[in-house]
């Protein structure tokens, strides 16, 4: 692994991706979910911009909630089931800063 994509902290704390072989499948679902998770915060937003500009009906309001509320209790049950919390979803990117 190219040790200068890892940032310093990960490396510390032990949560770079190395994809180790027992790991693969875990270290592939954190990124796989914290991509799910940046997509799910993006249309919360967008929800919440048009909700305030008045495009949303209350039925669509409340359609778009239960979505997104179902959308992120999915996300994290299938964390769950590959050992990570929520904390593990916000991917460190070095000089970017956090995903999310």
């Amino acid at each position: 692994m190219n040790e200068a994509f890892v940032a310093p902290a990960e490396r510390a704390a032990g949560r770079a991706f190395d994809i180790a072989p027992e790991r693969a499948g875990a270290d592939l679902a954190r990124l796989v979910l914290a991509l799910a998770e940046l997509l799910r915060q993006l249309l919360e937003r967008r929800a919440i911009r048009r909700m305030e500009a008045g495009t949303l009906n209350e039925l669509e309001q409340e359609n778009v909630g239960l979505g997104l509320a179902g959308a992120h209790d999915a996300i994290l049950e299938v964390a769950a089931r590959f050992g990570l919390s929520e904390d593990e979803l916000n991917l460190d990117l070095g000089p970017l800063g956090r995903l999310l």
